[in-house]
């Protein structure tokens, strides 16, 4: 019995693993096979720039908010304290 179990484990271990690699088939890469060297890469390159500034720009935006809540708590603190 317990043979059995693990055939049918080996066989949807097998199956699972078959199906991703049809899955990874039909997936749309960002890069072109028809062009050669770093031009291969434009669509990922662009995309990574654009995820990039975003971060940037997602991180000053926390920064800004951040240093201002930071003194307005402290001028509240200062404030209430006398």
């Amino acid at each position: 019995m317990r043979h059995l179990r693990t055939l049918y484990m080996i066989s949807r271990i097998r199956k699972y693993i078959s199906e991703v690699f049809l899955e990874l088939r039909k997936a749309n890469w960002p890069w072109d096979p028809k062009e050669k060297g770093f031009a291969k890469y434009r669509e990922l390159n662009e995309s990574t720039v654009v995820v990039f500034i975003a971060m940037i720009l997602l991180g000053a935006f926390v920064a800004v908010f951040d240093v201002s809540f930071r003194e307005a708590f402290q001028a509240a603190q200062i404030w209430l304290a006398k």
